[in-house]
Formats: structure tokens, C-alpha cells, sequence
């Protein structure tokens, strides 16, 4: 699992920051009226959210995680900063499973 958790909070921290940048650049487009940062930034976000979710997968079916645990923790990743809060959340749990393994 611990394989699968690095590339977990690398991505959670990566999509966090690439969801506020986004949220700017919706506040430049729709507030003032400027559409080129939006259209860098959105496919850009997409990509890694998209690469967020097979990261997810991968830690979810080796910790053997229930569907809506773990579609709870993919949906972590659509609210700004609530997925830096979710990758915390998972990082505990994951090493609290892996000591009790280990013990």
C-alpha cells in the first residue's frame, strides 16, 4: 500500500492546487471577461484529475477500500481544498492500517 500512497498525495496536493487555479481563472473569465488563462488551465486540470482517479483506484483496491469510501475520496478532488483535507484523511488511515498490519 505504501507503493500506492505516494502517488496519491503527490496528485491530491498537484489537484488542489490546479482546482484553485482554476477557480481563479473562472473568476477572470466570468468576472472579467478574460477567457485565456481558462482555456490553458481547464485541460490541463482535467488531465490530472483524470490521472487522480486511476491514483485512487490503485490505492483503494490495494487497501481494499469499500466503493463509496472510495468514490467519496475521488470526489475529494472537485472542491477546492477539500482534496488537501481528504489526501490528510487517507494518509492516516492508511498508515494506521499499515502499523496495525505490521504489529
Amino acid at each position: 500500500m505504501e507503493s500506492a500512497l505516494k502517488p496519491f498525495r503527490a496528485l491530491a496536493y498537484i489537484v488542489g492546487v490546479m482546482l484553485l487555479v482554476l477557480c481563479a481563472a473562472m473568476v477572470l473569465r466570468y468576472g472579467f471577461g478574460n477567457p485565456a488563462m481558462s482555456k490553458v488551465v481547464a485541460p490541463i486540470h482535467g488531465f490530472l484529475y483524470m490521472v487522480y482517479l486511476v491514483t485512487v483506484m490503485n490505492l483503494g483496491m490495494k487497501a481494499r477500500w469499500s466503493w463509496p469510501y472510495m468514490l467519496g475520496v475521488m470526489l475529494g478532488g472537485t472542491v477546492p481544498f477539500l482534496s488537501f483535507y481528504v489526501e490528510h484523511r487517507v494518509t492516516q488511515r492508511v498508515r494506521a492500517e499499515l502499523a496495525a498490519a505490521d504489529a
